[in-house]
């Protein structure tokens, strides 16, 4: 294991992975730069293309982190030997790299060879089920830290839910509503999906129920959702599936598990005409808006989290960061591989998380 302040990035240039870049800089850690392209790699330690300023930065700073030159190192899933020398002297390695159907496995190999914790921020239901199946043995009697779908989709609603349960030990019904102003996707999300249909098959959808996954065939159900204000009364797709379905049930007694979207952003993220996110601030953030009401319901009892933030890809760095601090630093609660809420003390997390976003917990 390498110094506790070193974090590979693999995929450190994709969209995703710039914001972690910063973000792991701006928190005193070192990032080793990581990906296939190096010229994109150099880009983005050295150019302006990294949201306007470098993964260093513009004041000053072209040496990097620590007075030292960036670490870039080049490497690619297909190839598992440039993977594991990626990884050499890294305390762990943050995967933003997708679709993570292709790049987890090789990726979690290595760290395990490395003996370093792996976090992704895949959104890939699929992705993450294999994580689940193919290593909770494995990672578990290596006492190995796994944490798949660190994101905004995954990982964050799972701390949300887990939050609002809070002493109860099980409950009848979770309710994930993404109330997104709109959805400009990456290219990356879009592969991601891409992959997702094709190894579910075209037109299929998912979603969870009796305690159990279940594929379906017919169209998403329209409803509307009562967003608390100022979103306020929304139309949303039903039953619009995300990653929550993998990591919420993964720890929760819970049998039924639904996300919900905004129509609006569903339609972006369908439409291929729908441009990619362009920044509006100095961070690099786009304009979108985000309100995330979740809602656990038991017996006749309710508990309610609500959760505000701007950019779905920007705060996913704060949230992956955060948990390789807590994992780097012994604050967790599992061994294995372990969703956000089943790994770290969740009500604790999502205050860290201020001022990136706004909780409001109703228990």
């Amino acid at each position: 294991m390498g110094s506790d302040r070193t974090v590979a990035v693999f995929g450190a240039y994709g969209h995703t992975g710039r914001f972690v870049v910063a973000e792991l800089r701006a928190r005193g850690f070192r990032p080793v730069l990581v990906g296939r392209d190096p010229d994109k790699l150099k880009a983005l330690a050295y150019g302006t293309e990294a949201h306007g300023t470098g993964a260093w930065g513009t004041e000053g700073r072209a040496a990097g982190a620590y007075g030292t030159a960036p670490d870039i190192r080049t490497a690619s899933a297909d190839d598992p030997a440039s993977v594991g020398r990626a990884l050499t002297g890294a305390a762990a390695v943050i995967n933003c790299a997708g679709p993570f159907a292709t790049t987890a496995a090789p990726v979690i190999e290595a760290a395990l060879r490395a003996g370093i914790p792996y976090l992704d921020v895949a959104a890939e239901i699929e992705a993450n089920l294999d994580t689940f199946a193919h290593y909770a043995e494995r990672a578990h009697e290596s006492k190995a830290l796994i944490v798949p779908a660190m994101a905004f989709f995954g990982g964050f609603g799972d701390l949300l839910a887990t939050a609002a349960m809070g002493d109860w030990t099980a409950a009848d019904e979770v309710h994930i509503a993404y109330g997104l102003s709109s959805w400009h996707p990456t290219a990356g999300t879009r592969t991601a999906g891409a992959v997702s249909r094709e190894r579910r098959g075209a037109g299929r959808r998912i979603r969870y129920t009796a305690g159990r996954l279940e594929h379906r065939d017919d169209a998403p159900p329209t409803l509307e959702w009562p967003f608390p204000e100022p979103l306020g009364p929304r139309t949303v797709i039903g039953e619009f599936t995300m990653a929550d379905v993998v990591t919420v049930p993964s720890h929760l007694t819970v049998p039924e598990v639904r996300t919900y979207m905004t129509a609006e952003a569903a339609h972006d993220l369908s439409s291929p005409d729908t441009p990619a996110p362009a920044a509006v601030d100095e961070r690099g953030r786009s304009d979108q808006t985000f309100l995330v009401d979740v809602v656990v319901r038991s017996g006749g009892a309710e508990r309610r989290a609500v959760a505000r933030g701007q950019d779905i890809y920007a705060v996913t760095a704060p949230l992956v960061v955060e948990a390789a601090e807590r994992v780097l630093t012994g604050r967790t609660r599992a061994v294995g591989v372990a969703s956000a809420g089943r790994m770290f003390d969740a009500p604790d997390f999502l205050r860290a998380l201020s001022p990136h976003i706004s909780v409001e917990l109703f228990t």
